[in-house]
């Protein structure tokens, strides 16, 4: 029976500094480092035919340590965009506190959890998942449903995509849901690709 295990990169430096990070390239902190190495521990006693990750540095250096700490740097590993964090426009680089100062705390909530609303010059969480879950049954499905073990490690938002299309989350529960960095999150399929247990490790 396949498993399917997605990770959120370990804490960056926008992170770290509370901003706005989006599809800017920017490096992990030393947490963030040792969360990935955190990661690569837990996932020591899995074996994945298959890693996928985005294009972006954070993500690729999570992949990296977490592969080097469980001891397989040899696995195959896949890079595509479709998979790079949601665009957020023109707030990438602001700090998020002090956006809520000028636009007011409702708008930046709006921007940052709903479903269907862009920020300025930017992607909605559905604009992410129209790239995402494609980009899921096409190149990740497939694997799974031949009863590989697949690593996805992502961004927040891709990643919550791709939650809503596993688990059946609604467009309204979705913004409730926040994915912790570098916690690595099993899915336990049946041969249907039904998911039969779901838990953070």
């Amino acid at each position: 029976m396949p498993l399917l295990v997605l990770v959120r990169h370990g804490q960056s430096a926008w992170n770290l500094e509370n901003r706005f990070t989006g599809e800017v390239d920017v490096a992990l902190t030393p947490l963030g480092r040792e969360e990935a190495k955190a990661a690569g521990k837990k996932l020591k006693d899995l074996s994945f035919s298959r890693c996928f990750t985005s294009v972006l540095q954070r993500a690729i250096e999570t992949l990296t340590l977490i592969l080097e700490e469980s001891g397989h740097p040899e696995w195959p590993v896949t890079r595509d965009k479709a998979l790079n964090e949601r665009n957020y426009g023109e707030l990438q680089g602001l700090n998020k506190a002090e956006t809520a100062q000028k636009y007011g705390d409702h708008q930046v909530a709006i921007w940052r959890r709903s479903y269907a609303v862009r920020p300025p010059g930017g992607e909605s969480l559905q604009d992410t998942a129209a790239r995402v879950i494609p980009y899921y049954k096409k190149e990740i499905e497939p694997l799974l449903q031949k009863g590989e073990n697949i690593l996805v490690v992502a961004h927040g938002n891709s990643l919550r995509a791709l939650m809503m299309y596993l688990e059946h989350i609604g467009e309204e529960e979705i913004a409730e849901v926040n994915i912790p960095t570098g916690a690595p999150r099993q899915y336990n399929m049946n041969e249907q690709l039904q998911i039969e247990r779901v838990e953070y490790l």
